[in-house]
């Protein structure tokens, strides 16, 4: 039996609020209030920093039934702000489990809350777009929150990290982390690539020194529009080493080629999205969490070709360079919902290091 339960109050910039009841204790919380329509995947969406500031609406009714599973972690803390939810299950019934969801949250001071309307916030969101609200359990404390700034400083590593093979490597990849997941970096190893890790300040001088063989520019949180510093980096790339994008990564090197990146109303975020693959006519099912894309009258270019779209809105999902081994996805290859449709992507980006850049 629960014991007596806090009330907790969404409330959006219109006004309009939504009343729940604290499963987790944690900070009230500011920003913006996203729905994921996944019915499972719970732990890698709180992990994953492409969610960094965000409160997350799981539509999927029951959440907390496998509680925490310690390998299925994504980066080294909970990124999301806060976690909204129909009904949580505080008895997980899984072997793997090592903790219950509750647990897990407090220890982060993230906020969970049960007994919303979850229909009607994502119905809300749908009609009004991606807003920001406050989520507080009392009303007078909203107007004393504040909001983080700089997120690709908070989700970003400090240092450049190594990630050696215990074999000799084939491939020698720099990463360049805007909110890197980990098990990107877990399957370029399993390809047999030494992995470097580098903050989002990186210089292109810096990466062209290093005899790298590609460089990789990761998912991450925020507008793309906003890191004119990473386009111009990635501008002094082409041409000179290959190429690949993931999600923000993608909309960077996008607007590096000369694209341009709109808002969506409210965004992708689940992992049953389906994505056509232009190039072989196959539909993959795919796991997305963004709320900007590349317009889809971004390029004037001719050489730049859309390989990828997604089916639910049209929206571009894949892009490739017909002269440089350049190429990026608005989705996440690394996660599996189809499950192995898209992990042909980093078998490709190991094609294009395997062939020296100016002979592609």
């Amino acid at each position: 039996m629960k014991t007596q339960q806090q009330t907790a109050l969404l409330t959006f910039e219109d006004g309009t609020t939504f009343e729940g009841l604290v499963f987790a204790n944690g900070n009230d919380a500011i920003g913006e209030v996203i729905f994921n329509t996944s019915m499972v995947g719970y732990q890698e969406i709180l992990t994953d920093p492409s969610y960094k500031g965000q409160m997350v609406v799981l539509t999927s009714p029951m959440i907390g039934n496998y509680g925490i599973i310690d390998k299925d972690i994504e980066s080294n803390c909970v990124q999301i702000k806060a976690l909204l939810v129909k009904e949580y299950c505080d008895y997980p019934n899984n072997w793997e489990a090592s903790q219950t969801l509750k647990s897990y949250l407090e220890a982060a001071n993230v906020l969970g809350v049960e007994g919303l309307d979850t229909r009607a916030i994502t119905k809300y969101i749908r009609k009004t777009g991606a807003n920001k609200a406050t989520l507080t359990r009392s009303e007078s404390n909203h107007k004393l929150l504040t909001e983080e700034k700089d997120v690709l400083k908070a989700v970003s590593t400090p240092t450049i990290k190594h990630y050696p093979l215990k074999d000799k490597a084939c491939f020698k990849v720099a990463v360049v982390d805007t909110g890197i997941k980990w098990n990107i970096l877990r399957i370029l190893q399993e390809l047999n690539c030494e992995v470097v890790r580098f903050p989002y300040t990186i210089t292109a001088e810096v990466l062209l020194s290093e005899g790298f063989d590609g460089v990789l520019l990761s998912n991450g949180p925020g507008d793309p529009r906003k890191a004119k510093n990473l386009v111009q980096m990635v501008q002094q790339l082409i041409g000179k080493i290959p190429i690949f994008g993931i999600c923000m990564g993608h909309q960077i090197l996008g607007m590096a080629l000369g694209g341009t990146v709109e808002k969506l109303k409210f965004g992708h975020h689940g992992s049953n999205h389906p994505i056509k693959n232009l190039e072989t006519g196959r539909v993959e099912i795919t796991a997305q969490n963004h709320n900007y894309v590349l317009a889809n009258d971004s390029f004037a270019s001719k050489l730049v070709k859309v390989t990828h779209t997604n089916l639910l809105d049209d929206s571009i999902a894949g892009i490739r360079h017909l002269e440089h081994p350049i190429f990026s996805v608005q989705y996440h290859p690394e996660a599996s919902p189809g499950p192995n449709d898209s992990a042909y992507l980093f078998q490709t980006f190991v094609s294009f290091m395997q062939t020296p850049t100016n002979q592609q």
